[in-house]
């Protein structure tokens, strides 16, 4: 007989899912967390009559959930016998001491403990609020650029849709007071695909890359994945940087932007200055991760200067699946950079980049972020207000107009056990020591506000804070 299973997991589940999201979604994404860590592999699930009645869903709802658990394979139907759960396997017949080994830099970047296949959950940094985005409004535009007579949109962008360049260089004057030439602007996938083009077109294998402890470990890791040799140092916004090896030259150092990511503070030109003063190094780029509309002047970037590049994204002002950015480069640089986008890249997406340019023009984008801003902020004090109660906190980062915050620990907290606790309690949180260097001993959580909002936030935050207090108390 195949394994009975409980329907008290599946209902948990559904409860925990944001309120805001279609009640077919929140009962996919419910299923599909029930197989994967509550169901047995090879259980036979309760039959569509008896779902439908618990969760209290129609049976359409119910059987296109399950369609696309079925298409991704973690179900399995027998004609007229029922469904059975399957958890996906990946089997390798190659014994493991047989098989061709993957890359020095492969298995670096895959053993690192910020390497994770869930990118999504309550309290997941880096990801914004997709829920409220003026989706309406977007296909709309998407509509009118999808015509016959845009035939050429179909074709290689080139560098980027002039337009697109034009609406970023206004933008970012309007935003954060940076003056550059639309030449200067490269229309990237995203910011990760900005700094690779960087670091392949700067740095050589065994270049000297630095960047700041605690880092973003998605820079680091493309930096790993090109072979740079990366150096982080410390910085607090008390202190400034560590002390730094001067006698080794740094080819590219890497800093985030006016935000700090994943410290959720305003960061130092000051700092930078000082630090880029002492260890000169060649080509300084700096990464608007976190955008909040606000600090700009802690930004070094001067689109005069030879060696000075900015990498930015609209995945977290918009949508995470939208994947455009921008790269910002030296006039003497922009040239060879097109040319290696173009030869190891490609470069395409023109429908999308002709629809992001109208939206930027006609004012949606601003209209957008001065709203979401606001919430943004009032999200955070909620989590604040929260968090600042749990005994063995020892820092919340201010509330702010970003996505994401920061808690920090004393330094002997083991956060990776914090971090894994709290997923048993299905809280998605990044634990903040894999982001920092081996001799910085910090400890805390890395959160994200941009899934979860209104009322289900405020009962998650207060969730949160019972569920780590007493993870606390047992570390």
């Amino acid at each position: 007989m195949p394994p009975q299973v409980s329907l008290a997991p599946l209902l948990a589940r559904v409860s925990q899912q944001p309120e805001r999201l279609g009640k077919g979604v929140r009962i996919e994404q419910a299923l599909r967390l029930t197989i994967l860590h509550d169901w047995l592999d090879g259980s036979r699930m309760p039959s569509h009559r008896l779902l439908c009645q618990e969760l209290k869903v129609a049976r359409d709802t119910l059987a296109q959930a399950m369609r696309r658990l079925g298409e991704e394979g973690l179900i399995f139907t027998g004609q007229g016998q029922g469904t059975w759960t399957r958890r996906p396997v990946t089997p390798d017949p190659t014994p493991a001491d047989a098989a061709p080994r993957l890359s020095t830099r492969a298995a670096a970047i895959l053993d690192a403990p910020s390497a994770s296949a869930i990118q999504s959950g309550a309290f997941m940094p880096g990801i914004p609020d997709i829920t409220q985005f003026p989706m309406a409004k977007w296909r709309e535009l998407y509509a009118s650029v999808t015509v016959p007579r845009n035939a050429l949109l179909l074709s290689y962008s080139g560098g980027g849709y002039g337009p697109l360049k034009r609406a970023i260089r206004d933008f970012l004057w309007r935003w954060r007071r940076l003056e550059c030439e639309t030449d200067q602007i490269i229309i990237t996938e995203g910011t990760h695909n900005g700094i690779e083009l960087c670091a392949l077109a700067l740095t050589d294998v065994g270049d000297r890359v630095l960047m700041e402890s605690p880092c973003y470990w998605g820079a680091r890791n493309v930096f790993t994945a090109v072979g740079a040799r990366v150096d982080q140092l410390a910085w607090s916004p008390e202190a400034g940087h560590a002390p730094g090896e001067a006698n080794a030259p740094v080819r590219l150092a890497y800093f985030t932007g006016s935000h700090h990511y994943p410290l959720s503070v305003p960061t130092s030109r000051a700092h930078r200055q000082a630090l880029c003063a002492r260890l000169a190094p060649d080509f300084v780029l700096e990464d608007d991760y976190e955008f909040t509309g606000e600090d700009g002047a802690n930004l070094m970037f001067d689109g005069r200067s030879p060696r000075h590049l900015l990498v930015g994204s609209f995945s977290k002002l918009m949508f995470p699946g939208l994947r455009l950015g921008y790269l910002v480069a030296p006039r003497s640089r922009v040239a060879p950079l097109n040319q290696l986008r173009s030869e190891v890249f490609r470069e395409g997406r023109l429908l999308d980049q002709a629809a992001l340019a109208q939206f930027i023009a006609e004012g949606e984008l601003d209209a957008w972020y001065r709203r979401i801003q606001r919430d943004y902020l009032a999200r955070q004090q909620v989590m604040h207000d929260q968090l600042v109660q749990v005994p063995g906190v020892l820092h919340v980062s201010p509330p702010s107009h970003s996505i994401s915050l920061c808690v920090q620990f004393a330094p002997e907290v083991d956060d990776r056990r914090v971090a894994s606790r709290l997923l048993q309690s299905h809280l998605i949180t990044r634990p903040l020591s894999p982001a920092c260097a081996p001799d910085d001993p910090r400890s805390g959580l890395i959160l994200g506000i941009g899934m979860l909002s209104g009322n289900t936030l405020a009962s998650e935050a207060v969730r949160l804070r019972h569920v780590l207090t007493r993870c606390l108390q047992r570390t």
